[in-house]
């Protein structure tokens, strides 16, 4: 063997063990020395204890935790470093991670306040010593940090705002401890403390979300009272803020990527009887007459509650629960759009529904009795349960709306299902449904459903905030005791459900059973990122915000910019001045750093809306950049033509609005079009002064599933087609002050 060959064995042997080492699989601690590649989130402590730990690490820094795990996922990195609990989250709902089991460091979580608010600190520390004597803190633990699957419901902590509003600034991407549940409310074990001080101070919560590295800024700048979402105590931030007790002893961890391979599906016993699943986790919506018989019946299942009945199919669809009750009467149109699950047991017991009353109206209850006596007896009641549940018909019948003044409040569930209640067409439709109005009618009263979460249904009648419940609510003894029933208006069996993959008597379903196609994955990833939950709505409201912005932005820096253009050109020196002193600072300053000034700094002590805020700093940003596109557009015409127009007997002013603005408006408008697309998608970083705008949003959608593409995908298509609206319409207005263009338009019009 030549020297030269034997330098070539001797390289690919080294480079063939360098990638055996670059991809082994990490299992200790110990395996991440040698300058591997850490991600950690901005704005937290991550990065100091992974430098105590690991001095010749290199760190990258992402937005969130979640953006951290996919970092690791697909090779950015080499580890994520965070709280161990919120770690663990992401890698039970992300295949190909695994959370390491030593501990980088021991944590403490806290809340921080302002260093003078020492008032604050030291009610929440009295909170908190409260709630570890009377047990509460051992139910949150619990609530929060399951063993197996998803955290349970954030339970309803009821407070006045006597005292005014508590301001909680947090960042709702940090499940379990901050995150947005299915109702699209922000929970977690912070919330929930959060509230509980809220509480006991006789105040209102307001929970404002926003980016975590932005959390201790406005708290220094008083835009918030309080912070909390995982927050780790650190000599650092003690310098600046003050904490309270640690309400959690945590720890760093570190996420890598599992074993290929490793985790593989584990077969389990199919369900063959409901006996199979009494010690299994067994779904049911929360404050139905379903969790009770759980409970009774099998104490030794994990009863998971549900805020509602779509999430309960979520679970069994997931794997975060075994098996789940639902009304019988419903499985018709759930089965049609899940054809995956099927019927464990059916009729597993029965039960009777009615309306529900304060105990103090007995006279509303008294005339609904006899309204459905009424209805029973001359055939409209026959007809609705024909509507409903023999047909499964959708379409509401004309029921005449009285012409009145006074209404009536039905409290109902949208999502309960055919054949009671869902929306169809945007519109209220169903049995319960069509029964409050035909009542409602009866009484010559305007029907007015409000739609809520059924565990609060019984609450909003006994404090009279609804008039009555019509949601097929069973009867219980205990929910007698807080409210009255009408007599029964229908009997409703309860049915165990569960995927048919775990049922033994859909065992041969399994059978030539094909892996899904790209486009089946892609149809399940519109329906759990667009549709389920209604997370379509959250892209509605980001995609209102960031148009808002983006118009009302264009129209003051368009406005500013014409005066900074005018002083600009000022002969006045003074005036020149200070126009090219703001064209210089406001274009050398990056636009998020002027957002933060604008929010953080100069409106400091001021409760202004941080939406219009972002209206002023992007307003701001495109004037400097308007003023000089202006500013070069009117230099840019010949003098002559000025001076031509003041010899015909123009005034300077008609002279430029009629022979210099619409020469300067054809030169200026395909820069200033370039310039606002820009600025559009410039306002994806407002989420740094809690403004819920398309990015946002999409943050959100993804904390919740976890997804790590579509979601951002749908961000940028929809940024995409707002350019291309904007484009177009633009377009529009450069051929309308254009004549060439004009005439060319209808040149090709006319041949057509």
């Amino acid at each position: 063997m030549n020297r030269v060959n034997f330098i070539l064995v001797v390289f690919s042997f080294l480079w063939i063990a360098g990638c055996h080492e670059k991809t082994a699989t990490i299992t200790s601690l110990s395996m991440l020395e040698g300058g591997k590649t850490f991600a950690v989130p901005t704005g937290t402590a991550a990065d100091q204890y992974v430098l105590k730990k690991f001095p010749d690490a290199e760190i990258k820094y992402f937005n969130t935790v979640l953006d951290c795990a996919i970092a690791v996922k697909t090779n950015k990195a080499d580890a994520a470093v965070y709280d161990k609990p919120v770690l663990q989250n992401i890698a039970a709902k992300n295949e190909g991670l695994v959370v390491l089991s030593e501990l980088l460091f021991d944590d403490q979580y806290g809340f921080a306040v302002q260093l003078e608010n020492q008032e604050l600190k030291t009610v929440m520390d009295e909170v908190l010593a409260e709630l570890q004597s009377n047990g509460i803190y051992d139910d949150m633990m619990k609530r929060w940090f399951p063993e197996h699957g998803n955290p349970e419901p954030m339970p309803e902590i009821e407070s006045n705002e006597a005292n005014g509003i508590l301001r909680f600034g947090t960042s709702a991407v940090t499940e379990p401890m901050s995150f947005y549940d299915a109702d699209r409310r922000v929970v977690g074990f912070d919330i929930e403390f959060a509230s509980r001080i809220a509480k006991k101070l006789n105040k209102r919560l307001e929970i404002i979300d926003m980016e975590f590295g932005a959390m201790l800024p406005a708290l220094i700048a008083g835009k918030v009272d309080m912070i909390g979402a995982g927050l780790s105590i650190t000599e650092e931030r003690a310098r600046k803020v003050l904490f309270s007790k640690s309400y959690y002893p945590s720890g760093i961890a570190a996420v890598v990527r599992s074993a290929a391979g490793e985790r593989k599906e584990v077969r389990r016993k199919r369900y063959g009887t409901i006996d199979d699943v009494k010690d299994r986790r067994i779904a049911v919506l929360l404050g139905s007459i379903h969790d009770a018989y759980v409970m009774k019946t099998y104490p030794d299942a994990e009863l998971l509650e549900y805020q509602n009945a779509t999430d309960i199919l979520t679970a069994l669809k997931t794997d975060k629960a075994d098996a789940g009750f639902y009304d019988h009467i419903s499985l018709t149109e759930v089965f049609a759009k899940n054809p995956d699950l099927g019927i464990l047991a059916q009729d597993v017991f029965f039960a009777d529904i009615a309306a529900g009353f304060n105990e103090e109206n007995d006279s509303l209850r008294e005339r609904f009795n006899a309204f459905l006596q009424t209805i029973k007896s001359n055939g409209i009641y026959d007809e609705m349960v024909g509507r409903w549940v023999d047909k499964g018909l959708k379409e509401m019948p004309d029921i005449m709306v009285p012409s009145s003044s006074e209404s009536i409040r039905f409290g109902v569930v949208g999502d309960l299902g055919m054949p009671f209640s869902l929306y169809h067409e945007g519109e209220l439709t169903g049995f319960d449904i069509e029964l409050g109005k035909r009542f409602a009618a009866s009484l010559g009263k305007v029907y007015v459903p409000m739609d809520m979460p059924f565990p609060s249904l019984i609450a909003a009648a006994s404090t009279g905030k609804i008039d009555l419940i019509t949601a097929s609510m069973m009867i219980t003894e205990e929910r007698e005791k807080r409210i009255d029933f009408s007599d029964p208006y229908y009997r409703s069996g309860a049915t165990l459900i569960a995927l048919k993959r775990n049922l033994a008597a859909y065992q041969h379903e399994d059978a030539g059973r094909a892996e899904k196609s790209f486009l089946g994955k892609v149809a399940e990833s519109f329906y759990d990122n667009i549709l389920l939950e209604k997370r379509y709505l959250l892209i509605l409201g980001g995609l209102k915000i960031t148009v808002i912005i983006s118009i009302f932005a264009a129209l003051l820096g368009t406005l500013l910019g014409g005066l900074v253009c005018f002083m600009r050109m000022s002969k006045r020196k003074l005036l020149s001045g200070i126009a090219g002193l703001f064209i210089t600072l406001i274009r050398g300053t990056p636009v998020l750093v002027l957002l933060m000034i604008i929010f953080y700094i100069i409106f400091a002590s001021v409760n202004i809306n941080p939406v219009l805020v972002a209206v002023i700093a992007f307003g701001i940003n495109f004037g400097a950049y308007v003023s000089e596109m202006f500013r070069t557009s009117i230099q840019g015409i010949d003098k002559g033509q000025s001076e031509a127009g003041i010899a015909s007997g123009f005034t300077r002013v008609q002279t430029f609005i009629h022979i210099v603005m619409p020469q300067a408006l054809r030169q200026v408008l395909p820069v200033y079009k370039g310039e606002f697309i820009s600025l559009v998608k410039m306002t994806s970083i407002v989420g740094y002064v809690a403004v819920q705008d398309l990015t946002k949003a999409s943050d959100i959608i993804r904390s919740r599933t976890f997804d790590a593409f579509f979601p951002l995908i749908m961000a940028a298509v929809i940024y995409l087609l707002i350019a291309w609206l904007l484009t177009w319409a633009l377009d529009q207005v450069e051929i309308s002050v254009d004549p060439k263009r004009k005439r060319v338009v209808k040149e090709v019009e006319a041949s057509l």
